[in-house]
């Protein structure tokens, strides 16, 4: 999907989380493109799942407990992910995931830079599953210009 149409499609739930969590829509949005690879992933395609999250934990307000074995590229992963019902409870359940994990990137969530700083060098980034920690700060940064 190109980049108009994901943020047209996803704003509203982008807007909705942030201003129940008091979180920076821009900034959720723009992990929202990361993760999902702007909306073309199998994660968020067929399981509602826009931030690459894993099925641990307890179930919250907006994940039921259902999760899947399916990797992104469509094969077997050693992780679990959670399943939503809705493309709203996805947005929800990380911007919960974000005020209440990450307080320190949640205070700092309207200030892009320090935001993707603070999140790309967090435990939400895993560098043993090979994610790059300071292309990952970039390109939080780069999409939340982008859509400003």
């Amino acid at each position: 999907m190109n980049k108009e149409t994901f943020f047209k499609k996803f704003l509203p739930a982008a807007k909705a989380a942030g201003e129940h969590f008091k979180l920076n829509p821009q900034m959720i949005l723009a992990q929202a493109a990361v993760e999902s690879g702007w909306g073309e992933s199998v994660l968020c395609t067929v399981y509602n799942n826009y931030f690459g999250l894993t099925g641990y934990g307890q179930p919250t307000l907006y994940w039921k407990g259902a999760k899947t074995l399916k990797a992104e590229d469509g094969g077997i992963s050693h992780l679990q992910f959670r399943i939503y019902e809705s493309v709203e409870q996805s947005f929800f359940d990380f911007a919960r995931l974000i005020r209440s994990v990450y307080p320190t990137a949640a205070a700092v969530s309207y200030y892009p830079e320090a935001y993707a700083k603070e999140i790309a060098y967090s435990r939400y980034i895993s560098e043993a599953n090979g994610d790059n920690r300071e292309a990952y700060r970039q390109m939080l940064i780069k999409i939340c210009q982008y859509i400003k």
